[in-house]
């Protein structure tokens, strides 16, 4: 992650370097008088200079050796690759950098700004290893750690103009709408650019223009969820002008236009026209914008001194669970008891859907005819009424298309429920481990679930209102519904972390042995890595057809990643591939990626996993290279391999390998 877990200062500085002044020629006085008096009255403090911006990570450890290694070879030469669309993203060793330009600059004029910003990163922060500069045309970013699909939105800066609007209460109203419908735009609209602009008419005849714009790796998810963060971070006071730059996108407001439209709507990636020449200029156009210019940036100069100031990181308060959304009341979600009774036959037999460890799920329908699935609690649970709703308040908020809806809860005495929605086809185990049914799914819809499941664990990871680990992902808490969309389900182990928290640590194990990632299985270490590993095991099975652990020809019994580790190595992986799928299509190649995705999803090392992000990116881009996966954990070698490994023990009397261990401890729960 690109993000510092020490907390940072948000600051706007102003330029160290002079500023040029151009001399013009003489103008009626009036009209100078006028343009100066609209300046002063309007003047945003950024409105006319190339305001910069940087973060060194200075907190951070520093190595000489990873600039005159790597930097110095990656850095320069990120502007000349450039493409039409302002974004390009590359490496060189551990070195990862990131570049964006503004979505209305011309391509010229980006790699102009990256040059620049290139050449200022590596003088100012070149001995760190992770560092940021913004410029009010483009941004810079490198890292030691990948970058890539994954959204950051600290450090982060915010700029304002020093006036406030007139009329706040009725800006806020007609600025918020603005916002909401060009972030809706930016991360969903279809654009590959993920950026958005437009013009909202405010009071007091004042035209509000707004730009807000994503790094173009990111998820519509996450573009979206950034570009939320960012507009909490803006001025609650309402300037008439304001920034804010974050690693994964930024926004701005203005009341005078600064974006070109036609620049933002023009076709990216195809060969551009050239500009047009020999036309002549309007002359009155020209001396104004020179005037402007001018008198804007002497403005400025002598606001300097009057306007530096630092500003702390504006924190997202600490929410109880009990008011996680203002507009949800428990007593909004709560259904009565004797109606879900009746809902469900008085939880009969014949209506029960399964049991696990924290209760038995029971289909209901009630008066209106929906279809709900209730899950009955144990009554053993340790866990308050109080606990309990602040939980379901939480839980009910969790709106994701991937993911089962709950729908409330009910309590009467001891008895705790939970509604769900209710998904016709069940869970995912029943489809790929029958025989019969597996042949339904075909690699379509496979790949399609896999993509889904990958996006509701990224829901969960990053873009939800807390970092949700699930603890228990396995091809039994997948259900399916009509269409075979995949739905994330039983939430009963997910573990809440607050929002810059990345691990924690439990004495109480709990969950699915063979889906479990080492550090959580053998020391109670668990992370959004630990989701990882559990969806590296569930690609596997949704490719292979077979279960964590299964019998090999129907005799040897063999632990599903060591089978696709060894046939990846061998060059052999097709042999992984389910033949009721491989029968069916006609091409490999996704099944073979998926694979390969996998077995970087369960390394045995919780660092070398991918983040979900990542892992969305791999799945919907043939164009990433993919990494080379290390040995999984609890490896478990053939007859053939061993006799290897004996015989050459016997000659060079080397140690057993610590990879060398049973998995029977491992097997189904």
């Amino acid at each position: 992650m690109f993000e510092s877990d020490q907390t940072l200062e948000s600051r706007h500085q102003f330029p160290s370097s002079p500023v040029e002044t151009t001399t013009t020629h003489s103008f009626e006085s009036q009209k100078m008088a006028a343009i100066t008096l609209l300046i002063l009255t309007t003047l945003f403090a950024l409105v006319s200079c190339e305001m910069e911006f940087h973060n060194c990570y200075l907190n951070y450890r520093s190595d000489r050796l990873f600039r005159s290694n790597y930097l110095d070879t990656l850095i320069p030469s990120l502007s000349s690759n450039i493409g039409d669309d302002g974004f390009y993203a590359a490496s060189e060793g551990p070195a990862n950098a990131i570049v964006l330009c503004r979505g209305d600059l011309q391509l010229n004029e980006c790699r102009s700004c990256v040059d620049v910003v290139a050449s200022e990163i590596v003088q100012l922060c070149g001995n760190q290893l992770r560092a940021i500069r913004w410029h009010i045309n483009c941004m810079l970013r490198y890292s030691d750690e990948p970058m890539l699909g994954t959204m950051a939105t600290t450090p982060n800066t915010t700029v304002w103009s020093e006036l406030n609007v007139t009329s706040p209460d009725r800006f806020k109203e007609v600025l918020g709408g603005l916002m909401d419908d060009l972030r809706g735009e930016a991360a969903y609209g279809g654009s590959s650019l993920k950026a958005a602009a437009g013009n909202r008419s405010g009071p007091d005849g004042q035209t509000i223009y707004a730009m807000l714009q994503c790094t173009p790796d990111l998820s519509n998810e996450s573009c979206d969820s950034c570009l939320s963060q960012a507009a909490q971070l803006s001025p609650a006071w309402y300037p008439i002008g304001a920034r804010v730059y974050t690693p994964s996108c930024i926004i701005r407001y203005e009341i005078s236009p600064f974006y070109d439209i036609a620049r933002l709507e023009e076709p990216r990636n195809q060969p551009l026209k050239p500009s047009p020449s020999g036309k002549k200029k309007d002359g009155n156009k020209t001396r104004n914008i020179i005037i402007i210019s001018v008198v804007s940036c002497l403005v400025l100069v002598v606001c300097i001194g009057i306007f530096i100031r630092k500003i702390k990181r504006k924190r997202k308060p600490k929410r109880s669970l009990e008011t996680v959304d203002d507009t949800t009341s428990i007593d909004s979600i709560q259904y009565d008891f004797e109606k879900i009774r009746a809902a469900t036959n008085d939880f009969s037999e014949a209506n029960k859907l399964g049991e696990g460890g924290f209760g038995a799920v029971y289909r209901g329908k009630l008066l209106n005819n929906q279809e709900i699935a209730v899950k009955r609690l144990s009554r053993n649970s340790s866990q308050g009424d109080v606990e309990f709703k602040n939980e379901v308040l939480l839980l009910v908020k969790l709106q994701h298309k991937n993911l089962v809806r709950l729908l409330g809860f009910s309590t009467q005495g001891h008895e705790r429920l939970l509604i769900y929605e209710f998904v016709s086809n069940g869970s995912l185990d029943h489809f790929i481990f029958d025989p019969i049914k597996a042949s339904i799914l075909d690699w379509d819809k496979r790949y399609k679930i896999i993509q889904g499941i990958s996006r509701g664990l990224l829901y969960l990871h990053e873009d939800s209102m807390l970092r949700i680990i699930h603890r228990d992902l396995k091809a039994s808490n997948v259900l399916l519904d009509e269409k075979m969309n995949p739905k994330i389900s039983d939430f009963g182990m997910a573990r809440l972390l607050v929002v810059d928290q990345s691990q924690d640590r439990t004495n109480r194990i709990v969950g699915t042995y063979g889906y479990m990632a080492p550090e959580y299985a053998t020391h109670g270490q668990f992370s959004i890595k630990s989701d990882v590993f559990s969806f590296g095991v569930l690609v596997l099975e949704l490719v292979s057809g077979k279960e964590k652990t299964f019998l090999l020809n129907d005799e040897n019994p063999e632990y599903l990643l060591s089978y696709a580790w060894r046939n990846w190595r061998m060059g052999t992986t097709t042999n992984v591939i389910d033949p009721v799928v491989r029968a069916t299509s006609s091409s490999q190649l996704d099944m073979l990626r998926c694979v390969h995705i996998a077995l970087l999803c369960v390394q045995e090392n919780a660092a070398d996993r991918p983040t979900m992000s990542s892992v969305v990116l791999m799945l919907n881009s043939s164009s990433i290279t993919l990494g080379i996966p290390s040995q999984p954990p609890f490896y478990l070698p053939n007859s053939r391999e061993l006799e290897s490994n004996t015989s050459s023990r016997s000659h060079t009397r080397e140690p057993t390998s610590k990879n060398e261990v049973s998995i029977s401890e491992f097997g189904p729960r």
